[in-house]
């Protein structure tokens, strides 16, 4: 906290510092004995009518009394991961598009609008790496009737906690009744580690999804269009760990540059903490470090422990959150 020559906490931001990075302490229960005091750091993404609103790293929003202020700063963008590779947010954003592509997509200025008739927010929502060339109202209007047109609600993916992130678009979303529907973080690692956990050979590799991969996906039903999304990408690899009637294990890999995108990592549940998604990891691994790459990402939910601390264990750390806003259910907002 800032501290002035006379030894007294003080608040040095004010309006002027919406879209910095700060920190603030204040107090939590004001009047109570004992006074407590509660720290938060974030992004400060308005400050209207004596309350600020501080966005996390996570994505979630803390609303502060101005009253309630004891002191505050603005504080350096967070450090720079210590290990694994260095990359920015907008790097990976467009790494992971290109890993999961949709099956349409148009441009509305810098922000990027997709589909693939429903099949996975990911390949059914607009990225907003820059301007869109309209006012934010203009923008989600015409976003909307975008979605509406191909009979799907309209997302908006956006993303926090790294230089560069969209704390600011997340506060504008939520004012206007976007509803935040999923948190999940990219997560990124150095590959050949991952290629070193095991030898890999229990695992088949394929250019495309076939039958027994898809017996094991959990997404049942598949489509063609989902297979043109499961399909997409520079150089798409598929590993399955043969099983009995349905594969054990089964994975996906889109190496593009240094990246290898990892995603679609399942196991069957009778056979879990066998290592049998080790093995698909490494397997794929090595086939993304023979062309080129050098560097692995993913995506994992906020809510799963077993694949975080599976992930945590080969080497990747979270990287920045991301989350999907859905569009509000009044038909008359945005529109």
């Amino acid at each position: 906290m800032e501290i002035s020559a006379a030894g007294r906490l003080e608040v040095r931001i004010t309006a002027s510092d919406v879209g910095k990075r700060v920190s603030v302490r204040r107090l939590s229960d004001a009047g109570a004995p004992g006074e407590k005091f509660t720290d938060t750091v974030g992004v400060l993404t308005s400050w209207d009518d004596g309350v600020l609103l501080i966005t996390k790293k996570s994505g979630e929003s803390v609303r502060v009394a101005e009253a309630a202020l004891v002191a505050g700063k603005v504080v350096p963008p967070a450090p720079a991961r210590r290990r694994g590779p260095a990359a920015s947010y907008e790097e990976l954003a467009r790494v992971a598009a290109r890993a999961w592509r949709p099956v349409e997509s148009e441009r509305l200025g810098e922000w990027e609008l997709r589909a693939a008739a429903g099949f996975t927010r990911r390949a059914n929502s607009v990225l907003p790496l820059g301007d869109p060339g309209l006012p934010l109202d203009e923008a989600l209007t015409a976003v909307r009737r975008w979605y509406g047109a191909r009979g799907l609600p309209a997302y908006v993916q956006t993303a926090t906690g790294a230089a560069g992130t969209q704390e600011l678009l997340c506060a504008e979303l939520e004012r206007r009744g976007w509803v935040r529907e999923v948190t999940a973080e990219v997560w990124t690692g150095a590959l050949a580690p991952v290629a070193d956990l095991a030898e890999g050979t229990g695992a088949v590799l394929s250019r495309e999804a076939d039958e027994a991969w898809l017996a094991r996906y959990r997404r049942k039903g598949v489509s063609d269009v989902a297979l043109r999304v499961l399909g997409g990408g520079e150089s798409v690899w598929f590993a399955t760990v043969p099983g009995a009637d349905v594969p054990a294990a089964i994975g996906r890999c889109a190496v593009d540059g240094r990246w290898a995108s990892f995603a679609a990592v399942e196991v069957d549940p009778a056979q879990r903490r066998r290592g049998l998604a080790t093995t698909v990891m490494a397997a794929l691994a090595r086939r993304a470090l023979d062309e080129g790459a050098s560097a692995a990402c993913l995506q994992v939910e906020t809510d799963n422990a077993g694949a975080r601390a599976l992930y945590a264990g080969m080497g990747f750390a979270a990287h920045h959150a991301y989350h999907h806003y859905r569009e509000p259910t009044d038909s008359g907002a945005d529109r």
